[in-house]
C-alpha cells in the first residue's frame, strides 16, 4: 500500500556554548579537556551559602547573537530556576530563563535545498541564557556498569536557540544548522565545536498525515544525542519513517500519547525511547531569588549592533570580488569565523596575492591548527609574517618548499622571517652558478635533452629534484627555464 501524503514538522533546539573565559555565574574556567572536577568551586558545585555573580560578557555575546538572527532584545530579562534532579546537576535546579528570555521573535533565512534560487524563512521563537549541567560518564567496559560524574561543565554559559516548527525536511534542518553555526563562529559568539560539546542539537519531530482530508498529527518526539550534523540528518529521516510505521501499526492520534524523548544510536542508526517528555509545569519554574533581573537599555543594544560588521554572506561575496578566489575557498575561510577572515585579509594584502594566501591558509595554517590545537588569534605565525613569507615566494626569493621551511621554523622557534631565513641558511643563488649546475645535470642526463628536443618539455622536471639535492636553494622554475634555454639554444 502506498504511503499517504505526509508532511514532516521539525523544530530545532540548539545549545550554543558562549565563548567566555569563565562560567556564567562564577570565575571557574570554561577551558575544554581539563581533568574531571578540576574546574569547580562552591558556586558551580551548589554548596550551601554560595551565591552566583552574573558574567557580563555572556550578556553581551547573547545580544550579539540575538541581533544576528533578527531577534528583538527586550528591555528587561530575568533568571529562573528550572527544577530537576539528575546526578550531574548538584544544585537540583538549573539557572535558566523562562518567560522573559534575553532574545525573542527572530528568524533566519536559509537557501531552499529543493530550489537553489529560492530561500526559506525559519522563525526563531526565542534564545535564552542558561547554565550547563555536568556530564555523566558510564563505564560499561569494566563489567560493573559504574557511572562517574564530571562537574567541569556545570555553570558553563549556554545560549539555547529555539526555532519555530518551520522546517520540513532533514536537508532544511542541515541548511539551518550550517547557517546558524556560520553566524555564531563569524561573530565570535562560540567556536561551535560539536566534538567538544560547544554546540548541541535536539530535534522535535512529528508528522502531519493527510488521511483523505483528515490531518492526523503524530506525537512530538524530541530526539537527543546527535553529535554531528550528519547524525542530525540521519536521525530526523529515521524518526519520520519510524513514526509513520508506528502510526500504520497502532493508529494513534496526538491525544493518545504525550511528548516523548528518544535518543539517537549512531552505531545502529536508529532512534530509541528514553523517557516521557516533561512539560514546563514539571520543571516548577520560579524566579531565581539570588539574581536580580537584567535591564538592557536601547543604547546598549544599538552600540552592540554597530559592532556586528559584515554578515557572513557579505564577507563571502567581498572575498571573492576583492581577491578573485573561488566560492568554495571563500566558504572555507568564512566558516572558520571572523578572526580567520581578518587573518586572511592581512595575509592577502601583505603578500599581494589572495589566491596564494587562500591556498596556504587552507592547507598549511588550518592543518597546523588542527594538529596543535588553539585558535588563529594565538597562532605561532602572525598574519603579517605569513604575508611576508608569501611575498618572498611571489618575488622568487623563496621557493614554496623553502617557504614552508621558514613557516615551520617560525612556529617552532619564534622570531622574525628574516631571522628564520638566516638560521636555515637560505640565500639567493647566483644566475651563473645556477647555469653551471643545470649544464652539469644536462650533461649527465642526455635522455632528458633528447626528450625535450623531441617535443617533450616536461622531461626537464626530472632535473629539478637533482638540482635541489645539490643546492636546496635552487628555484624549481629557474632550473626549468635555464634547462629549456640551454637545450633549445644548443
Amino acid at each position: 500500500m502506498s504511503q499517504l501524503p505526509t508532511t514532516t514538522i521539525i523544530g530545532l533546539e540548539v545549545h550554543v556554548q558562549l565563548k567566555t573565559a569563565t562560567k556564567l555565574f562564577c570565575g571557574c574556567s570554561t577551558k575544554f579537556g581539563s581533568p574531571p572536577n578540576t574546574q569547580v568551586c562552591p558556586v558551580c558545585l551548589g554548596l550551601p551559602g554560595a551565591l552566583p555573580v552574573m558574567n557580563e560578557h555572556a550578556i553581551e555575546l547573547s545580544i550579539r547573537a540575538g541581533l544576528a538572527i533578527n531577534c528583538d532584545i527586550p528591555p528587561l530579562t530575568k533568571w529562573d530556576r528550572k527544577q530537576y534532579f539528575y546526578p550531574d546537576l548538584p544544585k537540583g535546579y538549573q539557572i535558566s530563563q523562562f518567560d522573559l528570555p534575553i532574545c525573542a521573535d527572530g528568524c533566519l533565512e536559509i537557501a531552499d535545498p529543493a530550489d537553489p534560487d529560492a530561500t526559506r524563512k525559519i522563525g526563531i521563537t526565542r534564545a535564552h541564557l542558561e547554565e550547563d549541567a555536568g556530564k555523566s560518564m558510564h563505564d560499561e567496559a569494566s563489567g560493573r556498569g559504574d557511572s562517574r560524574i564530571d562537574l567541569n561543565r556545570c555553570g558553563t554559559p549556554l545560549l539555547e536557540i529555539v526555532s519555530e516548527p518551520d522546517l520540513r525536511t532533514a536537508d532544511e534542518a542541515l541548511a539551518y544548522l550550517t547557517k546558524l553555526k556560520e553566524i555564531m563562529t563569524h561573530l565570535g559568539v562560540s567556536d561551535c565545536e560539536m566534538q567538544e560539546g560547544s554546540l548541541r542539537v535536539d530535534a522535535n519531530v512529528n508528522l502531519h498525515i493527510d488521511k483523505h482530508g483528515e490531518i492526523i498529527q503524530t506525537p512530538i518526539v524530541e530526539v537527543k544525542n546527535m553529535n554531528s550534523f550528519r547524525n542530525v540528518v540521519a536521525a530526523i529521516q529515521y524518526e519520520a519513517h519510524r513514526q509513520y510505521a508506528e502510526w500504520e501499526e497502532k493508529g494513534f492520534t496526538k491525544q493518545t500519547h504525550g511528548k516523548r524523548t528518544f535518543g539517537w544510536d549512531d552505531v545502529k542508526e536508529l532512534t530509541y525511547p528514553q523517557r516521557e517528555k516533561e512539560e514546563s509545569a514539571d520543571y516548577r519554574y520560579f524566579p531565581c531569588p539570588d539574581l536580580l533581573p537584567v535591564r538592557i537599555p536601547v543604547e546598549r543594544v544599538e552600540a552592540i549592533r554597530a559592532t556586528l560588521g559584515e554578515t557572513p554572506d557579505e564577507t563571502r561575496a567581498r572575498l571573492q570580488s576583492q581577491y578573485s578566489i573561488k566560492p568554495y575557498d571563500a566558504d572555507v575561510i568564512v566558516s572558520q569565523g571572523r578572526a580567520m577572515v581578518d587573518y586572511f585579509d592581512t595575509v592577502a594584502m601583505a603578500s599581494g596575492d589572495g589566491k596564494r594566501a587562500s591556498s596556504w591558509i587552507q592547507q598549511d595554517v588550518m592543518r597546523t591548527l588542527k594538529e596543535q590545537g588553539g585558535d588563529i588569534e594565538s597562532f605561532g605565525v602572525s598574519a603579517e609574517q605569513l604575508g611576508e613569507i608569501l611575498s618572498k615566494v611571489g618575488s622568487g626569493e623563496l621557493t614554496n618548499d623553502r617557504a614552508r621551511d621558514v613557516f615551520k621554523h617560525v612556529i617552532e622557534n619564534g622570531g622574525g622571517v628574516d631571522d628564520a631565513i638566516k638560521s636555515l641558511g637560505i640565500e639567493a643563488v647566483d644566475d651563473s652558478e645556477m647555469e653551471t649546475l643545470v649544464q652539469a645535470l644536462l650533461d649527465a642526463n642526455p635522455k632528458v635533452v633528447d626528450d625535450v628536443k623531441g617535443g617533450n618539455d616536461k622531461a626537464v622536471g626530472s632535473l629539478i629534484g637533482q638540482a635541489r639535492k645539490q643546492n636546496p636553494n635552487a628555484n624549481p622554475q629557474t632550473v626549468r627555464d635555464i634547462a629549456l634555454r640551454l637545450i633549445n639554444g644548443a
